[in-house]
């Protein structure tokens, strides 16, 4: 009950607001095929931007350590923030090194949710829609071992080309959203809540 009312309440607040919905997507379908056709820039600009993120974090987890009651446990917590500035830093002023390293991350994360995913297709043959799992596996198998193969050349090319695609799908789905909105909203709300 509350889930819905949830969602009619975001329906009611996304109609009010369709035109920036729109607009928001048409920027992010601009920004997406920025990212596409400039995939090296994008992959770095991910890279200073997770740099920053473990330099925030390192910092975050040695005034963590400083305080800790016990001195193992605030060794230890400076230890491995040390490590996350160090990696952070590393990140930041060497972004084509952590580009390269995030690159053979997402081609492990590829190759290791299609294989689960195949599995989980295995698994619910023959019941239908299993084939498009499958579909899903194996197309996620070849894509981890193609940037696999191609590491460490791939990073030039992978993180971006992901991330813009991303970015990219976003922005239509918004833009197709708000149109569906603008027209009424019904089935929109029906699709979303499983009434109708």
């Amino acid at each position: 009950m509350y889930e819905g009312a949830a969602t009619h309440e975001w329906v009611a607040k996304a109609k009010q607001n369709v035109k920036w919905l729109i607009i928001l997507g048409i920027a992010q379908v601009v920004l997406g095929m920025i990212a596409i056709a400039s995939p090296l820039m994008t992959g770095i600009v991910v890279s200073i931007f997770v740099g920053a993120c473990l330099l925030a974090c390192g910092v975050g987890r040695v005034i963590e350590a400083f305080k800790a009651g016990s001195w193992g446990a605030g060794l230890l917590g400076t230890a491995v923030g040390a490590l996350t500035i160090i990696a952070g830093l590393l990140m930041l002023f060497r972004p084509g090194v952590g580009l390269v390293t995030l690159t053979l991350i997402l081609a492990f994360y590829f190759l290791i949710e299609g294989i689960s995913t195949a599995v989980v297709a295995w698994k619910m043959r023959p019941n239908d829609g299993w084939g498009w799992v499958m579909f899903q596996g194996v197309v996620s198998i070849l894509l981890g071992f193609m940037i696999w193969r191609q590491w460490p050349l791939s990073g030039s090319w992978a993180l971006g080309t992901i991330i813009g695609i991303h970015i990219l799908l976003n922005g239509w789905t918004m833009i197709m959203l708000g149109m569906a909105l603008k027209r009424g909203g019904g089935a929109v709300r029906e699709a979303v809540t499983g009434e109708g």
